[in-house]
């Protein structure tokens, strides 16, 4: 992925329905693993804006 957005790290998932979303992501979030990396010193800079689009699959593609 390019743009103006550069550098990015772009995360694509997909779900049943926005619950559903909802209750993975906030299982990520809570992990204990994902506390501990995400707390430490040398990545308290890494992420300088969060971005979430909502994509829906049309009737012909193969999801």
């Amino acid at each position: 992925v390019s743009g103006p957005t550069m550098p990015n790290l772009m995360y694509m998932t997909s779900f049943e329905n926005k619950d559903d979303r909802d209750a993975h992501w906030k299982s990520f979030s809570n992990d204990p693993q994902w506390k501990e990396l995400s707390s430490r010193k040398e990545y308290e800079k890494t992420v300088s804006k969060n971005v979430t689009l909502f994509l829906k699959a049309r009737p012909y593609s193969d999801y």
